[in-house]
């Protein structure tokens, strides 16, 4: 039978293994979703799909008087997957990782803008605090994503200055 010394150092290495295993499902699971996500953009329901958004949004509505409401879920798209291929950096460039995290964090929080700006965010009948399926569930998981990528950028730029 195990001391209580014994049991709290093995539930420390269970913490510290928990905390490891979070920490990647946290950066590389914000980078697989802008990945995935990017790369929906160059699809034409993807863009019908947040051609709303776009237009609604003071930050963004300028998109769709330069080009095509595919051609600016296109740029989005690279815009996404950049950033996800920049985080992806961590193990090899630590500083490349954050600034890919501070540009997500930018991005994070101008779609979360449209939670101001977009019609039909909270549910009819309801209002707030009764965020509607889509698209106001949509945005709503942002929030979680910011904070990853808030995380990621602190992480990141922490590990760059251990390095030198």
């Amino acid at each position: 039978m195990a001391t209580a010394t014994e049991r709290i150092e093995t539930t420390g290495d269970l913490g510290f293994t928990l905390e490891s295993i979070g920490a990647k499902v946290i950066r590389y699971g914000l980078v697989i979703i802008l990945l995935w996500v990017g790369a929906l953009k160059f699809t034409a329901y993807e863009a019908e799909g947040i051609q709303g958004l776009i237009a609604n949004s003071p930050l963004m509505s300028w998109m769709l008087s330069v080009m095509s409401v595919q051609g600016a879920a296109m740029l989005i798209g690279v815009v996404e997957i950049t950033l996800g291929l920049l985080i992806a950096t961590r193990p090899f460039a630590p500083k490349v990782s954050a600034i890919g995290s501070i540009g997500a964090i930018i991005m994070f929080l101008t779609t979360l803008s449209f939670v101001f700006t977009t019609p039909g965010v909270w549910q009819p009948g309801y209002g707030f605090p009764f965020p509607s399926p889509m698209p106001g569930q949509f945005l709503a998981k942002d929030i979680m994503l910011l904070g990853a990528a808030i995380w990621t950028a602190g992480e990141a730029l922490r590990a760059s200055r251990r390095r030198r």
